[in-house]
């Protein structure tokens, strides 16, 4: 029997792998979920934990309760970002994300340890049984937009929560750099594989402003993220430059405080995105 690539639309042979609702996993029972959006990229230090952070903020500031499940188990930064260290409750009937100053609810491994900085040294398929578990296992309440901060590339805990979580569509997050053409075909070629929605992509680190003239530096060179979008078909959904401002709010743990308007027009879009899916 030849290896599963995965993907289903040239695969002559018939398996429940064809049916992608019958990989998806239910959620809890007491979870009310409506639309879930994976932030990706084909590799690391891109900026997905600020991406997703700054959707989640912008989406909240439009009146939609908002969650992120932070699947990057081995790598995670979405409670540092908020300034969250309140620890995960639950009980017999499930977990209970706790939320952040504006409400957002976020579910993290971070929130479950009581050492933020002790390492999680798992192997990827206890990793991709925990996401299942954020998911599963969590009662998510009244949610409108959930985000997922996706770990880099296209391995164990991406291929996870495509196939077991229901998301709506997914979000690329690049830089500047040529190479990150090809990590952004990456990521659409396995949207496309696993017949999932792309809804944009997001360059961060796009430039450096001067602070005296107000010149737009190109820190790592001109910036490739037209071409690349209008290769795909995909709409841009913002740049977001090298702010020494908003790095300081999230090191603080204060996302909740930027001034900006770097992801204004990617809110708009995922939520008329969203609408016309229903």
């Amino acid at each position: 029997m030849s290896e599963c690539t995965h993907n289903c639309s040239t695969c002559s042979s018939s398996c429940s792998s064809k049916d992608k609702k019958s990989l998806t996993e239910p959620a809890h029972e007491l979870s009310s979920v409506k639309h879930i959006i994976a932030v990706v990229s084909g590799k690391g230090g891109v900026g997905k934990s600020l991406v997703t952070s700054m959707l989640a903020v912008n989406m909240q500031r439009l009146g939609y309760k908002t969650a992120i499940l932070d699947a990057d188990v081995t790598g995670p930064s979405i409670p540092k970002s908020f300034g969250l260290k309140a620890a995960v409750e639950g009980d017999d009937k499930g977990m209970i994300p706790p939320s952040t100053t504006s409400g957002i609810d976020i579910m993290s491994i971070n929130l479950m340890l009581d050492d933020e900085t002790k390492p999680v040294v798992w192997r990827g398929p206890v990793i991709a049984g925990a996401v299942k578990q954020f998911w599963t296992d969590t009662i998510w309440h009244d949610i409108d937009y959930m985000f997922i901060d996706c770990p880099p590339g296209t391995g164990d805990v991406p291929l996870t929560v495509f196939q077991s979580i229901p998301i709506d569509g997914i979000v690329i997050v690049s830089s500047p750099q040529e190479l990150v053409s090809m990590i952004v075909e990456k990521a659409a070629n396995m949207a496309a594989m696993m017949d999932v929605p792309v809804y944009g992509i997001v360059e961060n680190m796009s430039y450096l402003k001067c602070p005296d003239c107000g010149k737009e530096i190109k820190v790592f060179g001109d910036s490739h993220i037209d071409a690349i979008a209008e290769k795909f078909g995909y709409d841009l959904l913002g740049r977001i430059p090298m702010d020494s401002k908003l790095s300081a709010l999230v090191d603080k743990g204060w996302i909740e405080m930027m001034n900006n308007d770097y992801l204004d027009k990617a809110a708009e879009i995922l939520v008329n995105r969203t609408k016309k899916q229903i």
